[in-house]
């Protein structure tokens, strides 16, 4: 990559806002922003592994909007904003490994070269964004704690770089925190958006099932996944979903979210009052019958009396007596992981194969499988080993043309949705604010996972959630919130993250070695 930007940038701090203003200022060029992120990559990604494969062409893209800028064209909200791209989203010209050596030559895999780039990585360059490069994930996206056993090797946590660094957009999140790009794209099925941002002192949006489309993107589970940014703030985060979030051909799921966007988009709707007389449910066994640590209890002590401060209703374990902490059921052999949903797998990667192209290495989960077959992802021994205790697993494998019908989740669904609105109205909430973590970050390479507080719950329902910095533990952990609401909610949810953020201000910029 040629160097040459003799720019001081001050890539920890920089925002979309600040970006901007240094364009229409004329403080410096795309080309020399991208070029400056590039030199900071090329410095420490050595340490941090957040990407795997970078973009030559980013450059030449920066360099065009710049030209375009000079005559006075008109340019997309993003443009010439430094944008890293999770690896299983479809880029064209790039394989989409899903960290899986099976699945890149290099290692000895077959390469899955997309002919178009998935919806979400379009919208991003339609907006003008200079995609920098793809970053880690774990095989399949099947961890959301790190991304240890990728072919590409772990990814670090700038922050503590001895504890997890979340997944499974692990990468997505350490380019983010360290300065390497402003922005990046992140997907969940999960914890995949809300614990690698929370775990890097990051904004991170899990949106409403339906919001973005995932059309393009390596599936766990089509009724599960979605796409969503994760930022170094709320605005930022905001401006970015403004970009995904819509109606897609390729996805009809959006079809729900057509009527759903707000007036002037996400950003547009961020106040720093939003918080004064809203009414906020807290985490309490109600809701999961998991304690918090004592750490993690004194933290949201803390963070009570913020909100307070702010403005905000406290109530205190409002799902009590409702039911819906006994919906959660952990897949077994899994101790805290409630896969149901993710049986459609088969009948999912089939589809996502389809649409790589006429001239794809693979085109169908038959010829994956047998690609794949020697590191079975759903053998005994394999990363998703897990489905196949699900109950529609078996018959969704046996013939991956058809959907399976999951009736068990579909119900599940429901319930969860039906608590939740009746809780929610009887109590006049407004959104929920949790822990996002029950305890503090795990070490790198311990047997233990992140302990989350609402991954099943807004996964399976598909509710909206944002995790929002909040803090450190003494060891210097992060400590991060989760703010969740209704359906189609992003928009309030946005606006008490920001009121949060403003009034509390605890992120600190990351200190690199």
């Amino acid at each position: 990559m040629e160097k040459g930007s003799a720019m001081d940038f001050d890539l920890d701090n920089l925002t979309v806002e600040i970006v901007q203003e240094g364009f229409r200022a004329g403080r410096f060029t795309a080309e020399q922003l991208a070029r400056a992120c590039f030199e900071r990559i090329e410095r420490y990604n050595g340490k941090y592994n957040a990407l795997i494969f970078l973009n030559p062409a980013a450059i030449d893209d920066a360099r065009n909007i710049d030209e375009r800028r000079a005559a006075g064209e008109p340019l997309g909200p993003l443009a010439g904003v430094p944008v890293v791209i999770k690896d299983p989203m479809d880029m064209v010209g790039f394989p989409t490994t899903a960290g899986w050596a099976k699945l890149y030559s290099k290692k000895g895999g077959i390469d899955l070269m997309p002919e178009r780039d998935a919806p979400v990585v379009a919208r991003m360059r339609r907006a003008g964004a200079i995609l920098l490069g793809k970053t880690n994930v774990p095989i399949l996206s099947h961890m959301g704690t790190h991304a240890n056993d990728s072919w590409a090797g772990p990814t670090i946590n700038v922050v503590m770089p001895d504890r997890a660094p979340g997944g499974s957009s692990a990468g997505t999140a350490s380019a983010v925190a360290s300065g390497m790009a402003v922005l990046g794209l992140a997907e969940e099925t999960g914890g995949s958006i809300q614990n690698p941002a929370s775990a890097q002192d990051l904004v991170g949006i899990k949106p409403t099932i339906g919001l973005v489309p995932n059309a393009g993107v390596v599936p766990l589970s089509g009724n599960r996944d979605v796409v969503g940014p994760i930022a170094r703030n709320v605005r930022d985060a905001a401006l970015c979903l403004d970009i995904l979030a819509g109606y897609s051909s390729e996805d009809p799921k959006t079809l729900a979210g057509v009527g759903r966007l707000p007036e002037g988009g996400y950003a547009a709707q961020l106040d720093k009052h939003a918080l004064s007389g809203k009414r906020i449910g807290l985490y309490g066994p109600g809701w999961r019958a998991q304690p918090l640590s004592d750490e993690a209890a004194t933290l949201y002590e803390r963070v009570k009396g913020e909100l307070t401060a702010l403005g905000a209703i406290l109530i205190d374990d409002p799902f009590d007596g409702s039911g819906f902490a006994e919906l959660r059921k952990p897949t077994p052999p899994l101790r805290n992981f409630d896969a149901r949903g993710l049986e459609s797998i088969p009948y999912d990667l089939e589809k996502y194969l389809q649409r790589l192209g006429k001239h794809a290495a693979l085109k169908t989960f038959a010829e994956f499988a047998e690609a794949t077959r020697d590191e079975d992802a759903f053998g005994k021994d394999g990363v998703l080993h897990y489905m196949q205790s699900l109950a529609d697993f078996k018959a969704a494998l046996a013939d991956p043309s058809l959907p399976p019908e999951m009736p068990e989740f579909v119900e599940l669904k429901a319930h969860y949705l039906s608590i939740f609105e009746k809780v929610m109205n009887g109590h006049q909430l407004d959104a929920l604010i949790f822990p996002q973590m029950r305890c503090e970050l795990p070490a790198l390479h311990g047997k233990e996972t992140i302990q989350e507080t609402t991954v099943g719950e807004i996964n399976i329902a598909g509710l909206p959630g944002i995790a929002v910095p909040a803090g450190y533990y003494e060891s210097g952990s992060p400590f991060g919130l989760i703010f969740v609401g209704r359906q189609w909610d992003e928009a309030a949810l946005l606006g008490y993250a920001y009121a949060y953020e403003l009034g509390a201000g605890a992120r600190k910029a990351s200190i690199l070695d």
